[in-house]
């Protein structure tokens, strides 16, 4: 592993490299072999990390790949400035978020991270460093945008930024007795919620199959605020309260200790709450709090499941919702959001449609047949899963779902004609003709 400390010495790592190529990696949120390259070379670009600059008249900041939302979040927001799209987790990097063309809570509204993204630097293997954006070579700049790092090394992007009045969220909440109820809460409340996304109870089966924590919000504005708040309306603090320890026992989330946490986690939420306010981390980097929360699911660690279907396919929602159900699936995290149109990306992940992200432990009984299954579904309905998070999807099922991928892979040639940027991600899918011969 290379780690580059500046630009120049990343575009200069980027233009050497072995047999099996190399891959530019942040700060590996990906879940799966996205950042991953067997046998050959990986940039760590977190050093790359410098706010280059900050034009606040503007609302616009340009900033190394290496960057955290953690570290931007910290710079910015105590200035009255938030980050156009914060996935679940603020531990990733600009340079991933790019790669992933990540989504949050308000892509209904807002888009992915890269619909904020005016410019970028970008080190390719035949054309050098580029700056590419929306209207500078906009086939290479969208087809960067969730392209899992296989068109480029990002060095720098500028990236819009929403203003703030405060760092706390009016936030309502409903505790719903079934999927179609959070369903319909979800899309009424489009409009006039900013951030909206719902937890559901994979293990409630019967009546309650897809019973869901519906929670929406919005920035408060200082007026909102009590009055000993609106003294430092824009204070920030995200250190984790906890971190959990080593070892963990394995097997500790099991079907038994996942449904009594599902049942405590379902019964805590009010039937009904309005504008509840809350911090930035509770709202939108809740897992952040525990610090490496992924141990809990012990050493073989866990698989995240994440599709969408198109609106017009919602049954199918919920027939995917009702066979995690009557599988037993053990997750204590099932995550469903409502997106809004793609963007041009042919390998962005999100499209206007219902998504919905699943937590399993790894090596769950029956895990893999189910998925396999669902995934047949995805597809059929017009579909997808997501790469950035994937690590199981059967590759002859990716043209159905990326029915542009060969538009993006017209692209990769021209910019990669050798082949360097490679993924173990790349590999197993087959992304491109090189991935076929070196597997």
């Amino acid at each position: 592993m290379l780690r580059p400390l500046n630009g120049p010495e990343l575009r200069a790592a980027a233009d050497t490299a072995p047999a099996r190529g190399l891959l530019a990696r942040g700060l590996g949120r990906s879940y799966g072999d996205a950042a991953q390259n067997a046998g050959g070379v990986v940039l760590d670009t977190t050093r790359v990390d410098h706010i280059v600059e900050l034009d606040p008249d503007a609302a616009l900041v340009r900033v190394g790949a290496g960057a955290s939302l953690d570290a931007l979040l910290r710079d910015l927001v105590p200035r009255g400035f938030f980050v156009p799209v914060s996935p679940g987790t603020r531990y990733v990097t600009v340079g991933g978020a790019i790669a992933s063309d990540v989504h949050g809570k308000n892509h209904h509204l807002d888009g992915t991270w890269c619909t904020h993204v005016p410019s970028m630097a970008l080190a390719t293997p035949a054309e050098g460093v580029v700056e590419v954006g929306p209207g500078a070579d906009p086939a290479l700049f969208w087809a960067t945008a969730g392209g899992m790092g296989l068109t480029g090394v990002v060095v720098e992007a500028t990236v819009a930024l929403p203003r703030i009045e405060t760092s706390r969220l009016l936030v309502d909440t409903d505790r719903t007795a079934d999927l179609d109820e959070a369903m319909a809460i979800m899309e009424a409340g489009d409009i006039d919620a900013p951030y909206s996304v719902a937890w559901v109870d994979l293990l409630a089966q019967g009546a309650a199959t897809g019973r869901s924590v519906v929670t929406s919000g919005r920035f408060a504005r200082r007026d909102d605020l009590p009055a000993a708040r609106r003294r430092n309306p824009l204070r920030y603090d995200a250190r984790p309260l906890a971190t959990v320890p080593r070892p963990v026992p394995p097997g500790l989330l099991n079907r038994a200790t996942v449904r009594a946490f599902n049942e405590l986690w379902y019964r805590k939420a009010p039937r009904r709450r309005e504008a509840e306010l809350q911090t930035i981390p509770a709202f939108f980097h809740p897992l952040d709090v525990l610090g490496d929360w992924n141990r809990l699911y012990g050493p073989a660690g866990f698989v995240q499941w994440q599709v969408v279907v198109p609106f017009a396919a919602a049954d199918v929602l919920r027939s995917i919702v009702g066979a995690l159900s009557r599988a037993r699936c053990p997750s204590p995290l099932a995550v469903l959001k409502r997106f809004g149109p793609a963007n041009p990306g042919p390998l962005s992940f999100p499209m206007a449609g219902w998504t919905l992200a699943v937590d399993v432990a790894a090596g769950a009984d029956g895990l893999g047949p189910v998925l396999d299954a669902l995934d047949e579904q995805v597809a059929a309905a017009g579909g997808r899963v997501y790469l950035a998070k994937d690590s199981r999807l059967r590759p002859e099922l990716l043209p159905a779902m990326y029915p542009r991928l060969d538009e993006w892979r017209e692209v990769r040639a021209r910019v990669d004609p050798m082949g360097v940027l490679r993924s173990d991600l790349g590999r197993r899918l087959g992304l491109c003709p090189q991935d076929h011969a070196d597997r």
